[in-house]
């Protein structure tokens, strides 16, 4: 039987149509155990390449044949040859191109909706690391905010739009991925905006976004407004675009609220955390449409793919806007902090521009899952 190829596209796709897939991992077990691929309705199967180099047919009992099977390895080569093993042995299966690392670089652009002047908002969900970024359509110009590495997809999407990039926003300096925001900065000679009291340390020119500061994207009356909500970060900043979507970077999730500690400085930036949520967001309307620039898990995405929720829904639903005791929030915030990410303090070194890794090493920096909320 052909063995057959799936892209970090197609499974993209099965996990937003809620389709059903068995996948059989078969990296090292403290790989699978830190981080997988997830779906509402994916089983999985780990059992280490090396436990399979005399062949699968130990495992053949433990595939399901009405389902649709997915080998998946870190770099594709190891899941190619044991899936050919499962063919010789007649089962139809798939392996996943490019491994885990396709499945962390991928990026599904979605549309939020479009803005009162005609312009547009979309957003770009990493499914695999669970980052979100934006990108901001008027009138043949464009704004991202939270880009990624994957400078290109942002490049090429711009150009199906007929867009010039003119301003590229950086929320906070990110801690579990490196930014591509300067990097699309200095190939498209836009503005390149970050929150001043996040960029002390760095190495390169920026633009500093301040509290009220307004950047306007084409030539109508869409707009980002820029509010300073500290928290995650010191410097961490909130924009209001077109008076409709709230773009909170990472201090609130659909699920979960930002995590305070990542500079080492947990106790007194959780102040700065409650302040920005139970006060700075309580002042705005309810009607605006939170997009966050991470997520957990699957199951926060929408129907169609798209991670939002209106702010009044949050203020309902998520445990973290509904502590109301300040010493319990503390503790709770403080005592629920998950591992660090992995090289965290190299990748905020690199968006400082303190180093400068090559790709590979970049790609490794950034392995495992979202770890930017409090759990």
């Amino acid at each position: 039987m052909t063995v057959k190829m799936m892209t970090a596209k197609d499974v993209t796709q099965k996990v937003i149509q809620n389709e059903e897939l068995f996948i059989l991992d078969v990296r090292n077990e403290d790989a699978f155990a830190d981080w997988k691929i997830e779906g509402n309705k994916f089983d999985h199967l780990n059992v280490p390449y090396f436990e399979l180099l005399d062949g699968a047919e130990e495992i053949i009992k433990q595939i399901p044949a009405n389902k649709e099977t997915l080998v998946v390895c870190a770099k594709e080569g190891s899941s190619v040859m044991v899936a050919e093993m499962l063919s010789e042995q007649g089962l139809t299966v798939s392996y996943l191109q490019g491994g885990m690392k396709a499945w962390s670089e991928h990026l599904e652009p979605v549309k939020i909706g479009d803005l009162k002047d005609g312009g547009e908002v979309y957003q770009f969900v990493r499914i695999g690391k669970g980052c979100l970024s934006y990108m901001v359509l008027s009138e043949g110009e464009a704004a991202i905010i939270d880009a990624t590495r994957m400078v290109e997809v942002f490049l090429e999407f711009a150009k199906s739009k007929g867009a010039n990039i003119t301003h590229v926003l950086d929320t906070h300096l990110h801690a579990d991925h490196i930014s591509g925001g300067r990097k699309i900065a200095e190939k498209t000679n836009a503005h390149y905006w970050l929150p001043p009291k996040d960029a002390k340390e760095v190495t390169f020119a920026y633009e500093a976004l301040v509290d009220g500061h307004t950047i306007t994207i084409g030539k109508t009356s869409i707009d980002i407004q820029a509010i300073y909500s500290p928290g995650h970060t010191i410097g961490s900043t909130s924009f209001i675009v077109d008076e409709k979507y709230l773009l909170s970077g990472d201090i609130l999730f659909v699920d979960s609220i930002g995590r305070p500690d990542l500079a080492g400085k947990a106790e007194d930036w959780v102040v700065d955390l409650r302040e920005s949520l139970y006060s700075r967001y309580k002042q705005l309307s309810e009607e605006l449409i939170v997009l966050p620039a991470h997520f957990m898990n699957v199951e926060e995405l929408n129907e169609d793919g798209s991670v939002a929720e209106k702010l009044g829904t949050l203020f309902k639903h998520n445990h973290g806007l509904n502590i109301q005791d300040e010493q319990e929030f503390r503790r709770l915030v403080t005592e629920n902090l998950p591992p660090q990410p992995n090289a965290y303090q190299e990748i905020r070194d690199t968006n400082m521009g303190k180093m400068s890794p090559d790709e590979e090493k970049q790609r490794e920096m950034e392995i495992g899952p979202n770890r930017c909320a409090i759990r």
